[in-house]
């Protein structure tokens, strides 16, 4: 009896935990949505390897042995070569973003690898210095083993003591400090986390007080009440922003070689993204729990995962490349990795911004939609 009882009433209290679980819509999906996220998100996102990194050759030796020599890189999976007409195109190019590394082959590579010394110059974009480091270590590698088949297939000239030494020259991040690499794109997670965060509670908490109803019979605008909503938090985020920034600079020594004026506007101009973000989940959602757990999924998690922050985005097939590039983070993490390392390059500046606008005035746009439906 004693038994049965204890049967019955665990079998009542689990009926009704489950019943309690299956009503609960926002806990029953963050628990399923949350593993399959995690899922795809490591496994397809994560990868430290470097696949077709662009390195521009520049050929002042166009011997057939410099030839079969930088021909070894075409064979690597992990290099795609493109070709500079001279050292000022390719640094260009590299300034562009357009390349990742140059090679540059000296007039005098054929004489000194006859002579068991040649030597090349390799220079490395250094604003990733993980990238730069892996694409380092795949030059040298094709090299070598492009001059190893040369001697075995024909020229006997290479062979035994020939040997070449690669110079690299890192640019923008000449000690490849990571440190330097990681400061920036931590603001940007502090910004996405700052932001999203602290408005997904806003209007949930308002409609699960009752007191948004209040605002009804008032003369107040959708639009006022959206920005009303953001300004304070605005300067939150603007007092976080100068903290990151002294950090950066005098606790790291991270160098700030772009405008300082650009890296604060387009800061502010991502918070308001961020901010305006968190205030939307708010509005759908009308719950602080649900609110605060979409938050978390929409903007903290994406940023660190597919925004560029841990590995280079070139890395990860091309459906994940696809929705990193829809995400705002993905842009910011650009543009101010660019700002604080390689400076002010204006086409990169013009473009990101452009696209963190966009987001802000949509953003803002559908909130004052969801408020706009009992207000007016």
């Amino acid at each position: 009896m004693i038994a049965s009882g204890f049967t019955s009433r665990l079998f009542a209290l689990t009926r009704k935990e489950t019943r309690q679980m299956l009503r609960d819509r926002s806990n029953l999906t963050v628990g399923l949505l949350l593993p399959v996220m995690l899922i795809l998100l490591f496994g397809y996102g994560l990868s430290f390897d470097v696949k077709d990194a662009r390195i521009a050759i520049v050929l002042e030796d166009s011997s057939p042995a410099t030839l079969n020599a930088v021909a070894g890189l075409a064979g690597s999976p992990y290099l795609s070569p493109i070709w500079g007409h001279s050292i000022v195109d390719a640094e260009a190019m590299i300034r562009a973003g357009e390349a990742d590394a140059i090679l540059r082959v000296p007039d005098d590579f054929t004489r000194n690898l006859v002579a068991g010394n040649g030597q090349l110059q390799l220079i490395l974009n250094g604003v990733d210095s993980n990238t730069a480091q892996s694409i380092e270590g795949y030059a040298t590698a094709a090299i070598a083993n492009a001059l190893e088949h040369l001697s075995d297939r024909s020229d006997k000239r290479f062979a035994g003591g020939s040997s070449v030494v690669m110079v690299p020259r890192t640019w923008f991040n000449e000690a490849g400090t990571s440190t330097w690499f990681l400061v920036p794109g931590l603001i940007v997670l502090v910004m996405t986390l700052i932001g999203a965060f602290l408005t997904s509670l806003l209007i949930a908490r308002e409609w699960e007080r009752g007191t948004l109803e209040s605002l009804f019979v008032t003369p107040v605008r959708p639009l006022e009440l959206v920005l009303s909503k953001l300004a304070p938090y605005v300067v939150i985020g603007a007092i976080d922003l100068v903290m990151c920034l002294l950090a950066a600079r005098y606790l790291f020594d991270v160098p700030i070689r772009g405008s300082l004026w650009i890296i604060v506007v387009s800061s502010l101009l991502y918070l308001l993204v961020s901010l305006s973000l968190g205030l939307f989940i708010s509005g759908v959602t009308r719950n602080q729990f649900a609110a605060s757990q979409m938050a978390l999924l929409a903007s903290f998690m994406p940023a660190m995962m597919l925004s560029g922050f841990v590995f280079d985005l070139r890395n990860v097939p091309l459906v994940v490349q696809g929705i990193s590039q829809i995400l705002p983070a993905t842009h910011f993490m650009s543009l101010i990795k660019t700002l604080f390392l390689a400076g002010d390059y204006w086409p990169s500046i013009w473009k990101n911004c452009a696209v963190l606008a966009l987001y802000a005035v949509i953003l803002i746009a559908l909130t004052r939609r969801l408020l706009a439906k009992k207000l007016e």
